[in-house]
């Protein structure tokens, strides 16, 4: 979504306005400025109005600012791979100082914070509470593990699992909280069906115990089957996630085959019904609360765009409006770096009329304009038509450029590509099929050759053309190493294995060319390109909840199984060092680098955990080396990742996955998409297939895509501007977008605290296009 913290478009640190313009107007220029920055960023922080107030809140907002605010997150939280237990230990001194730096900076970011805002707000806010908690927590953990070590007493490190915290609580990271809020609003909801699942799980439970309890029979291990409690319902909780199918039922189902019948029951209610519920209610609440969040997000962006439109307003004749040369000083202020091109099409949006102001309804959507990248095209000519212009211009010159601009062309080469693969399925050591090898590479560099004659090299090495390079990267590397390995076998009369598993791994990466020649592929790849920004989120999410349990794991299990080398004979080994795992399966099935005696070990081991197969093996193991209650660590990470966050993750793909993937087949068009092309300064982006060049095209910071012949590269000179991407339309901006456009020009919305306090129970706006986006 547009206004994520760390994509803030870089402020002045105190922006400048005319010296001519009274100091007044210059702090309203400012405070508007603000107010159109937030709107812009969907920022919602109820700042201090006054001059030195805003220009806090300038320098807060500032990139630098945000950077360095990551940075030392990013620095505190690696502190785990350096703290016992470490994967590269370092002196508790060392690491002590450099978490206190880490407060320090966060405490500075908080007390920035409080000067801007008012203090009503600031300690009513629950985030800021929260940092500060943490902050006098984690000094008080620190100066008494410090203490207890010089005794020495070893302690534990408590306060490592607060440290996701700041990522959390800082304003920067909008995104994430909003991932939490969706987790903790579907809770209510899915408790009830959890409850539900419990009850039912139970009631198997004691059946189970009535019927296997008495008849004496034996796991395959030789343990009683089935005699206690909670072993059944522990067996039956990791029935659900199918990680202990068949082997649960093999004992019973050996002695009787009708015994099958009450796994098959269990297996069709709790696996497939109720865990398909869990996920309809999640969905349904994640698409509700999505909804009340969107809705939020608008109206205060129409509040904000409100209050800088009042901020600047006059009246001319009977309507209020904000005159040219102060729209044009408000933008300037809001994003310093904005090009006088750029400017000039934004007055020409938004100033349809040429009457030298922008009315109320085209001042509120500058927020958006400001969103989309408008670059500004370089039409150029080909260094050979500069040089040699009768040979390029020639007949034959043209030809050969009409043909490798021809779909045909890419088509050719796409089957040569297919063959390719063919071959490469082939036994590379029949000489033939290596003599072939030569025959592709010289094929595909006869390829490149020809696009650089007839593109302009520039262009066709533009810093968006990612597949240009990929395509160019593989097939010198690919003929790099083979004439290496060439090399070799001529004067040594043997072949380098690492060279040719490089050749053979460049050999299959270029069949992912395919993918941007097949249309249903690129829409594809394309939309889940669109969505990944956002996807990102979910990481976050996930990172947090991974970095809490990989701290409480390695406090709890740190030392009780090690990794010895597999290749030793002795009882330690065997056992990964504990004795308590003879005889199980954790040992048996030398699961001994699955443990908590570092970060990267207990992340692995919880990505493990969250694939689930064979998690009650790893489950067991622990809990044999420490107590069966730690089964229930085990058992509540499984509930809150896979159910719970899991379940929320594939919500959010089927939500942003439907809309990007109707966005990306619809032919929806900006108002600054028309205008461009209305004032004859646009290169359309459809006007060719994917994967083609307009000729001597250069451009900052944009996809190249234009023109269909001869005759347009002949017309198009100069200058022009286009959209950089369509990515810019991200699911909650599309989303946004469609409540927006249910929003009158000149409804206000309610009041500001009457936004913040919206709820999902709320009666919505007629919003049909809203309600089906999904």
């Amino acid at each position: 979504m547009p206004g994520t913290g760390s994509a803030t478009r870089a402020h002045r640190l105190q922006p400048e306005c005319p010296e001519e313009l009274p100091f007044q107007e210059e702090q309203n220029l400012l405070l508007a400025a603000a107010y159109v920055s937030d709107a812009q960023y969907n920022r919602n922080v109820p700042f201090e109005t006054s001059p030195q107030a805003i220009r806090l809140y300038y320098f807060y907002n500032h990139w630098t600012m945000q950077a360095a605010t990551y940075f030392f997150i990013c620095v505190d939280l690696s502190l785990a791979l350096f703290e016992e237990p470490a994967l590269f230990p370092l002196p508790f001194l060392v690491t002590s100082l450099v978490e206190v730096l880490c407060l320090t900076a966060f405490f500075g970011r908080l007390v920035h914070f409080a000067k801007i805002t008012p203090q009503v707000v600031f300690w009513k806010d629950t985030k800021n509470i929260c940092i500060m908690v943490t902050i006098v927590l984690t000094l008080l953990d620190l100066i008494v593990y410090g203490s207890l070590e010089t005794v020495p007493i070893h302690s534990i490190r408590w306060s490592r699992a607060l440290r996701p915290v700041f990522l959390i609580n800082f304003s920067d990271s909008r995104q994430i909280r909003r991932a939490f809020r969706s987790i903790r609003n579907t809770l209510p909801d899915i408790l009830y069906v959890f409850l539900l699942f419990l009850f039912s799980m139970l009631i198997f439970s004691l059946m189970a115990l009535k019927l296997f309890g008495d008849r004496g029979l034996k796991t395959v291990e030789g343990d009683p089957y089935f005699t206690n409690i909670l072993d059944i319902a522990f067996e039956l909780y990791v029935l659900v996630t199918t990680a202990n199918s068949p082997d649960v039922m093999m004992p019973a189902y050996n002695f009787n085959w009708w015994y099958s019948l009450y796994f098959i029951a269990y297996i069709i209610i709790n696996t497939y019904i109720f865990m398909s519920v869990f996920l309809a209610v999640v969905y349904n609440n994640y698409r509700k609360h999505l909804k009340n969040e969107i809705r939020k997000l608008a109206y205060l962006k129409r509040h904000k765009m409100m209050e800088a439109f009042n901020i600047l307003k006059v009246k001319v004749g009977t309507e209020f409006v904000v005159k040219e040369a102060v729209w044009r000083r408000l933008v300037k202020v809001a994003v310093p770096d904005i090009s006088s091109s750029h400017l000039e099409l934004l007055l020409r949006i938004s100033d349809e009329g040429q009457k030298g102001h922008v009315d109320k309804t085209n001042f509120l959507r500058l927020a958006d304009l400001l969103n989309i990248q408008v670059v500004t095209v370089n039409i150029k000519r080909h260094p050979l038509e500069a040089w040699l212009p009768r040979l390029y211009q020639s007949s034959a010159s043209l030809l050969v450029q009409r043909m490798v601009q021809h779909r045909i062309f890419i088509w050719v080469y796409d089957v040569i590509i297919l063959i390719n693969a063919i071959f490469i399925a082939l036994d590379e050591k029949n000489p033939i099929i290596s003599y072939t090898e030569w025959l592709f590479l010289s094929l595909y560099v006869f390829e490149i050759l020809l696009k650089l004659y007839t593109y302009e090299p520039r262009a066709y090495f533009g810093r968006k053309q990612f597949w240009n390079w990929f395509d160019t990267l593989i097939i010198i590397a690919a003929l790099l190493a083979l004439v290496a390995n060439a090399t070799l076998h001529s004067a040594r009369k043997y072949h380098s294995q690492q060279i040719l598993d490089m050749i053979l791994i460049l050999r299959i990466l270029r069949l992912l060319r395919v993918i941007v020649s097949i249309q249903r592929f690129r829409v594809i790849v394309t939309t889940l390109i669109n969505i990944g920004p956002t996807m990102l989120t979910f990481g976050g999410l996930v990172f947090v909840v991974y970095y809490v349990f990989a701290v409480i794991g390695m406090e709890v299990f740190h030392g009780k199984v090690r990794f010895l080398d597999p290749n030793f004979t002795t009882p330690d080994a065997l056992v990964c060092g504990n004795p308590a795992l003879k005889g199980s399966a954790f040992a048996q099935d030398r699961y001994c680098r699955n443990n908590f005696n570092d970060l990267a070990s207990s992340f692995i081991l919880l990505m493990e955990l969250t694939v689930v197969n064979q998690w009650h093996v790893l489950a067991s193991g622990f809990a044999l080396v420490t107590h069966q209650a730690a089964k229930l660590y085990f058992v509540l990470f499984h509930i809150v990742v896979v159910i719970l966050i899991v379940n929320i993750f594939i919500a959010f793909i089927l939500e942003a996955f439907f809309v990007a993937y109707s966005l990306e087949k619809s032919e929806i068009e900006t108002a600054i998409e028309k205008k461009i092309q209305e004032l004859g300064v646009g290169i359309q982006e459809d006007d060719t297939p994917d994967g083609t060049l307009t000729n001597s095209v250069d451009a900052n910071d944009c996809s190249l895509s234009g023109g269909d012949g001869d005759s347009r590269r002949q017309a198009l000179k100069g200058l022009y501007c286009r959209i950089a991407s369509k990515k810019y339309r991200t699911v909650d901006a599309l989303l946004q977008r469609m409540f927006e456009s249910e929003i009158a020009p000149d409804d206000e919305g309610p009041s500001l605290n009457e936004i913040l306090s919206f709820s999902p129970r709320d009666i919505y706006p007629r919003n049909p296009n809203f309600e089906n986006s999904a």
